[in-house]
């Protein structure tokens, strides 16, 4: 895929794999639609990516609303005509064990990390199958192997997975390209955002966020992911390690995903 002058939307826009995926697009010369709830941070983006030479619209959007999604594709038809790429990037985690977590919390997740990415594909997917374009979810190695302590992350992961791969399969036939990126630990502001047990942030991160993958590095993935039309990309040493090994020793498995979250920082175990 030729990426000149192509429409790309990015939720999730305002920081992170977002962001750096906006500077990445941003530099390829696309037109950059940048979604996101905190329309302060997204305005930094914005002005980032006009630097960069790209002709950028900013959408304040919340994907966990469907109007909110309806909106976001119609500004983007409205200015553009087309979109070619999307990008379902916008996403929360939690941290918590479900024995001690508010329903409330992984609601909260489910509709951001899968229904968002569920609304935007939808009601972009006309446009997308037009232009034989790309759709790329950004999942994770907790939608291959479950998290504990991150149950509701784990499932709108596995949940947005199993869509995007039905979803990939429907379009055998059409040209449409559909991606799923697994990131392993990557440094972002997730994990800072992250929910507890009450739906509150945790405000601090259980890792040392310098040591982690460059959210800018993802962004490259993502564009190669796009040009080469790739279906699934798995990150990070220890992602692909989890990912084969779960295949053949899954119980194995989790005693090593078990040992490892138990010592993070403050642990729920």
């Amino acid at each position: 895929m030729v990426l000149n002058n192509s429409v790309v939307i990015i939720t999730g826009a305002s920081s992170g794999i977002g962001e750096a995926s906006a500077y990445a697009f941003a530099a390829k010369k696309c037109r950059v639609v940048l979604a996101a709830r905190n329309l302060d941070k997204l305005n930094v983006v914005h002005d980032n990516c006009i630097k960069l030479g790209a002709e950028v619209l900013l959408v304040q959007c919340d994907v966990s609303v469907e109007n909110d999604c309806k909106a976001l594709i119609e500004k983007t038809i409205e200015r553009f005509g087309t979109i070619h790429v999307l990008l379902n990037n916008a996403g929360i985690s939690m941290r918590a064990l479900l024995v001690n977590l508010d329903l409330s919390v992984l609601k909260q997740v489910m509709d951001i990390n899968f229904w968002g990415t569920v609304y935007c594909t939808k009601l972009a997917l006309p446009y997308l199958i037009n232009e034989k374009g790309s759709v790329i979810g950004v999942s994770s190695i907790a939608g291959i192997k479950g998290l504990p302590g991150r149950t509701g992350y784990s499932a709108s992961k596995f949940a947005m997975n199993g869509f995007m791969e039905a979803l990939r399969i429907e379009n055998i036939k059409t040209g449409l390209h559909i991606g799923v990126i697994s990131p392993g630990y990557t440094a972002s502001n997730i994990r800072n955002s992250a929910l507890n047990k009450d739906g509150k942030s945790q405000a601090e991160s259980p890792f040392d966020e310098s040591k982690l993958m460059p959210a800018e590095t993802v962004a490259d993935y993502i564009v190669d992911m796009v040009v080469k039309r790739r279906p699934e990309v798995v990150l990070t040493t220890q992602g692909k390690l989890t990912f084969w090994l779960n295949k053949f020793f899954p119980r194995w498995v989790d005693s090593l995903v078990f040992k490892t979250v138990s010592k993070e920082k403050d642990s729920p175990f």
